[in-house]
């Protein structure tokens, strides 16, 4: 990307720009997440068929994801922001419309397709303006993402209780998300490669950077995802409690990971990112034991909510580390991204799969062990330490190339 000086309020207003838009990012996905019983009525499938389904997504977004760099080096990086933003957010009424498996199925590529380029497009401006603060702000903006998520939520939760058709809230919620989403991206950087940059291939293997961060990343969500989807249930049928506060566990477990991200920043600025992750690892290992043998459910609670705060900024320090690694940002976060979609994807999955054949408890286990690798391996986001990146006085705003 071309070098610009941009002055300390254009470098500001960028960032609560880029942070509004991963905060409809995640309310695009809430809106869709609290949904899925009424699609999965709505297209006749069963449990198994929809899990078929809902792997869709990360396939589409394995399979795009890559396009996006090239995208952003084709039309800049705020035109690619905004037109990728539009895609994720109008592809929040596929799913809704879907009458079948065949059709749901397609609908959930798309949605997953549009929701990974848009990921890698917000997440490589994030990490340049972070350069030039020179300042850690990726746990921040992955913050926004979780309160966007919690926000559509709570909408989708609303609807749902009204008796709503999706396919009416998932217009009205994607009508809404498209003009916020319009409005952030008015202001985010509008960054362009210089006339001697190759454009990046359409697709390609992570490089080799990405893979070793990435690591980091699957030990990071593969907890995550666990504890999203398997909380509850380990609070109801391993330890015997209610239904609702089985699923407060989960809700806990959210607010948890929202809130140490919104405030994952200053920890990071003043440990660095190395010393931050492996103080989480320990955190969140510790967590895991507690769950492991949690013989009441305050203990086990307990624990989900230190797995929660130790895993929470480590995909954040991740996608930065990435974007700090090499001369193309966006390829390298799509290929962190691969593999952290990856890890979402088959936690769920190899959790349920390892207590079928032993226990849950011995299932956690498993996510305990993962949760102390980033104890070990957080060395791996030495690379991507910040560089500064000069910024001109307050009364002196040079401009950033304008759209």
């Amino acid at each position: 990307m071309s070098e610009v000086t941009y002055a300390p309020s254009e470098l500001r207003r960028a960032r609560y720009a880029v942070a509004a838009v991963f905060a409809v990012h995640g309310a695009v996905t809430g809106s869709f997440a609290t949904r899925v019983p009424w699609i999965q009525d709505h297209a006749s499938v069963g449990a198994g068929l929809l899990g078929f389904a809902l792997a869709f997504t990360a396939f589409g977004a394995a399979c795009a994801m890559p396009l996006a760099s090239r995208i952003t080096h084709r039309f800049g990086s705020r035109a690619a922001l905004r037109g990728l933003l539009v895609l994720w957010t109008l592809a929040l009424v596929l799913p809704s419309l879907a009458p079948n498996m065949v059709t749901l199925c397609l609908a959930m590529f798309v949605y997953g397709a549009t929701a990974g380029m848009a990921d890698v497009a917000m997440n490589a401006l994030g990490v340049e303006v972070e350069q030039r603060l020179d300042r850690s702000i990726m746990s921040g903006l992955h913050g926004m993402w979780s309160a966007g998520a919690l926000i559509g939520s709570a909408g989708g939760t609303l609807a749902a209780h009204l008796g709503t058709d999706a396919r009416l809230h998932h217009v009205l919620a994607a009508a809404a998300l498209t003009v916020l989403g319009l409005l952030a991206c008015r202001w985010v950087l509008d960054l362009r490669p210089t006339d001697d940059e190759e454009a990046p291939p359409r697709f390609t293997l992570p490089p080799r950077s990405a893979l070793l961060i990435g690591a980091v990343g699957f030990c990071a969500v593969f907890a995550e995802g666990a504890s999203l989807d398997w909380s509850a249930v380990y609070l109801e049928d391993h330890l015997g409690t209610s239904a609702g506060l089985a699923a407060a566990c989960t809700t806990g477990f959210m607010l948890t990971m929202a809130v140490a991200r919104l405030v994952g920043d200053a920890v990071v600025n003043r440990f660095g990112a190395v010393r931050t992750v492996r103080a989480g690892g320990v955190l969140a290992a510790a967590g895991g034991l507690l769950i492991v043998v949690a013989d009441h459910p305050a203990v086990a609670m307990g624990g989900f909510g230190m797995m929660g705060l130790g895993i929470a900024v480590v995909v954040p320090l991740c996608f930065a580390a990435a974007g700090h690694s090499g001369p193309n940002p966006s390829q390298a976060i799509a290929g962190v991204a691969t593999i952290t979609y990856t890890s979402g994807l088959i936690a769920p999955s190899l959790i349920g799969g390892v207590a079928q054949a032993t226990s849950l408890m011995v299932s956690f286990g498993v996510v305990t062990v993962l949760a102390f690798g980033l104890v070990l391996f957080a060395g791996v986001l030495r690379g991507g330490e910040r560089t500064s990146v000069k910024v001109s006085p307050p009364d002196a705003a040079v401009p950033g190339p304008r759209s």
